[in-house]
Formats: C-alpha cells, structure tokens, sequence
C-alpha cells in the first residue's frame, strides 16, 4: 500500500495509491475525512478494510504529481550518520566502531516533495544526501535486531542536508549543522513493507543536477537495518510515526541553482531546488 499527503490549500489531505499510479482521497471513505497519520491508518487490524474500501473507489481516483506531495514525517526524525561504508571519505573521517553516529532532527527543518531549500549564510559548504527512510508503526522499546519488521510499518526516500564545514571543524555540532531551515524532506509517499520483496538490494542514488554523485545499495551498509532499529529503540520509547534515517552512500556539495534528487529504488524520488537563504 501507498500512502502520501497533498495539499488543499489550508491543510493537507491523505491519498491511497492505486497499481496504476493514480490517487483516491480518503475523505471519500465514511470515518477517514479528517486528516489523521499516516501510521494511524496502517493498524493491522483495519488495514484490510480500507485496502477494500480503497480499491471500491478506483472509479473516483484521480492524478496527482507526487513532486507536490507533503513530508510524510508526523513525528520525531532520528539520522544515522556514516552508515555506508564509503561516505565517511566525504568527511576524511573514519567509520565509527561502536555504532553509527546519530542525530535528532527538529521539526523546522522538514519540508515537502518540490520544496526549495535554502542554503543558510552560517554556512559555506552543505552536502546534500539521499536515504532510505524507516517509518515506525508502533510504539516500542529494546526492539531485537532479527525483530525489527514487527515495528516498522514503511519506508520513504529521505534527502538530508548537511552544513559539512560546521562537521568538520567539530563533530559535536552535528545536531545544529542538520537543523537550519529546509534541511530535510522525507516523501514523497508511505511504501508499506510488505510492497518491498528485497530491502538489501534498494539503491539509494544521490543525483546533483541530472549526475549520480553518489549510489549504493542497503547492502552496503556498515550497520543494517535490524541493527539501526535495535539501536535507536535501545533504553527508549519510540512513538509510532518516528522515521529513522539510515545513512547515505555518499553526499553532494549544493550550490544556489542546483537540482538535487535522491532516488530509492521502488520507494521514491524527491525533488529540490536550492537558493541561497536571505
């Protein structure tokens, strides 16, 4: 199943997608015309019905451009820093042995699919970096790496932005180097787990106007995918809708004009545009 959030104008509306890429608003369903989270409406018990419900109003889908679509983060975002085992050459750093590195991004910095971002003068060197996205279904705790599957409900395409001169010249500014305005975009829809038949084998490319500056599948991480929930679950409560970022196979330096993408394979593409910041 997808799902992804557009616009109405004053607030934004949940949209089912169909296997020939056209959209059915939920509102059209009795009980779902209210915005809600995404996760909310993947409860494995009424999942079925709505799937049912979904498809019994193909006749009334319609197209939508997903280059428009709303962030799909509706809650906390946690990043996983030089998971892959190339990225750490963009920092001329070396991997961490203990655990990947990690961040907790505000919310200021989220954006939608087609947003601008804005390069912040605090900086003179931000990198751009394509991930693959896990979005938390429900609540949980000390999740077990070989158990990860039972808390993760989907995935999305994360674009991630750096302020990298900040990283370099101290590491411990991470969060504030990842936290300026148009930093993050997590969309531009919600795959649900069960459409992925192989998570190893997604490529997750970095693309700087119309070049691969950087691709690599989720097999070459340094710490997988059970790994990084097991990690960020360890010792606290994780609630439903949280995203974990799981690292990029290698970052772009923006500049203002560029046209940036990250593209996962089967799970989505974002879409920007950069500016300088006023």
């Amino acid at each position: 199943m997808k799902l992804a959030r557009f616009s109405t104008g004053i607030s934004h509306e949940v949209h089912a997608g169909l296997p020939d890429g056209r959209w059915v608003p939920l509102s059209l369903i009795p009980g779902y015309e209210e915005p809600v989270r995404l996760v909310d409406l993947l409860v494995p018990d009424h999942r079925p019905e709505l799937e049912a419900q979904v498809a019994a109003l193909a006749d009334r889908a319609v197209e939508l451009d997903l280059g428009d679509a709303a962030t799909i983060a509706q809650g906390p975002v946690w990043g996983a820093g030089l998971n892959y085992r190339k990225h750490s050459q963009d920092l001329l750093t070396e991997q961490p042995k203990s655990g990947p590195g990690s961040y907790l991004r505000p919310d200021n910095a989220l954006i939608g699919n087609g947003g601008v971002i804005e390069l912040p003068r605090q900086s003179e060197r931000v990198t751009a970096e394509a991930e693959l996205g896990l979005v938390i279904g429900t609540e949980c705790k000390n999740v077990r790496r070989d158990e990860w599957l039972s808390v993760v409900v989907g995935v999305a395409a994360v674009l991630d932005m750096t302020a990298e001169d900040v990283i370099r010249e101290n590491p411990r500014y991470i969060p504030w180097a990842k936290g300026f305005d148009t930093f993050c975009s997590v969309g531009p829809q919600l795959v649900t787990v069960d459409e992925i038949t192989d998570f190893a084998t997604i490529q997750v490319s970095t693309v700087r106007n119309g070049e691969v500056m950087s691709s690599a599948p989720v097999s070459d991480m340094l710490y997988d995918l059970g790994y990084l929930v097991e990690y960020f679950t360890a010792g606290r409560t994780i609630a439903p809708g949280t995203v974990i970022c799981t690292g990029t196979p290698g970052a772009a330096v923006i500049s203002a004009g560029d046209s940036v993408r990250a593209v996962v394979e089967g799970v989505g593409t974002l879409v920007h545009t950069v500016k300088q910041a006023p």
